[in-house]
């Protein structure tokens, strides 16, 4: 058994339900402490829902005004794991069956945690001084509400004016084989909670009474308009779907069959591009609601910004990385959810996120295959390379 997978079953087999840790970042961090990285625990959030980050980093070589810093970047705490009689084996004890590795987190993301260390000491082994400085940026809350993890360690980073030059972020991103697909950019999540007021009143009566769901209608269908067109932004960026706009939840009504309602609630979402902004959406549905002269209430919750990382050194170094292990011309691709990258890209300008096959993420049964471990840990080990290559010209 290789050591990346050795660490891979160590931290599976670690119960760490969101918030929950579970001791995985101990068992990193005293790995990473071996090897020269200073180390910082950053506990946030309320007792009963305690956040356990960790801060890993070690200094290179190259004079200060020409520093480069990589970090990995990843989070420790799964999901939960539903039913244990659907399970064919415990979540939390490695399980080889057919070829894979089963438990909780094998693929989301257990096992790019191990190859990011076992990635890192080779290199290290290999290159003891390297002038690259390297760091490593792990967090029990990204299965969770995602406010007392990543976003805090880099609030604090900022604060105090410590510097990220390159990130990859282990997220399961392949698709049909390891290394196949990474994301150089994920959209931005805006959600909006929008109540129109009526007149409650007997349904035989309508004059005594404003239906409030035939008022908001013909917005609805405006707003359904627009965004069946793709016509949220006037310009479109090649690495990004249209923005899109989605109703989720629509409410009115007290369940009787003979009541107009006195309000009806809409609770709907945007996924959007780098080419809008969420002033920019929230100011075109403003307008489309006030034109239809409606009495309204609207919240906005935003998500997550979007990022791109355009081609440059980053990108590059995974793309001949992946290429080099595995012969494949890996896709850049936008699509998908947000992550934590969604923090990490507002204080470093060129983050990738790179991961195993995703098939099982979050389901029964979750599981890597085992063929695909080690290539994982390589691709980390060759991106290094190719990075501390660039800091030596």
């Amino acid at each position: 058994m290789s050591s990346t997978q050795q660490l891979a079953e160590q931290l599976i087999a670690c119960p760490s339900v969101t918030p929950g840790d579970g001791g995985c970042q101990q068992i990193i961090g005293e790995r990473l402490a071996r090897l020269g990285f200073r180390l910082e625990t950053i506990e946030s959030g309320p007792e009963a829902f305690r956040v356990t980050n960790l801060w890993a980093v070690r200094a290179g070589s190259a004079p200060a005004d020409s520093a480069k810093t990589l970090a990995f970047a990843g989070h420790t705490d799964v999901v939960p794991t539903g039913p244990l009689d659907q399970w064919t084996s415990d979540p939390f004890t490695p399980t080889h069956r057919d070829g894979k590795l089963y438990g909780r987190g094998a693929c989301d993301m257990k096992t790019s945690l191990a190859a990011f260390v076992v990635s890192i000491e080779e290199f290290l082994a290999a290159t003891p001084e390297p002038r690259l400085s390297l760091a490593l940026l792990l967090t029990s809350d990204e299965e969770g509400p995602a406010l007392d993890g990543t976003v805090v360690v880099c609030n604090k980073l900022t604060a105090r004016g410590d510097r990220i030059d390159y990130c990859i972020v282990g997220e399961p991103t392949s698709v049909s084989r390891c290394g196949d697909m990474i994301k150089n950019g994920r959209r931005g999540s805006m959600s909006g909670k929008l109540t129109v007021k009526g007149v409650q009143g007997h349904i035989a009566y309508p004059q005594l009474a404003r239906n409030p769901v035939h008022a908001l209608a013909p917005a609805l269908a405006e707003l359904v308009a627009i965004n069946q067109a793709g016509r949220w932004e006037d310009t479109r960026n090649s690495y990004f779907q249209p923005t899109s706009w989605q109703i989720s939840n629509f409410h009115a009504g007290t369940g009787a069959t003979n009541i107009i309602p006195g309000a009806a609630t809409v609770d709907f979402n945007f996924r959007f591009s780098t080419e809008s902004t969420p002033e920019s959406l929230q100011k075109r549905v403003h307008a489309v609601l006030d034109a239809h002269d409606l009495d309204y209430s609207l919240d906005w919750t935003i998500g997550g910004l979007p990022f791109l990382t355009a081609p440059g050194e980053l990108v590059e170094a995974v793309k001949a990385a992946i290429a080099d292990e595995t012969g494949l011309d890996t896709e850049l691709s936008t699509s998908g959810g947000t992550s934590d990258a969604r923090f990490i890209a507002q204080i470093c300008k060129q983050v990738v996120e790179l991961g195993p096959v995703n098939a099982s993420i979050h389901k029964i049964d979750e599981h890597i295959a085992v063929a695909d471990i080690d290539p994982l840990k390589n691709i980390y080990r060759r991106t290094l390379d190719k990075l501390e290559a660039l800091q030596r010209r």
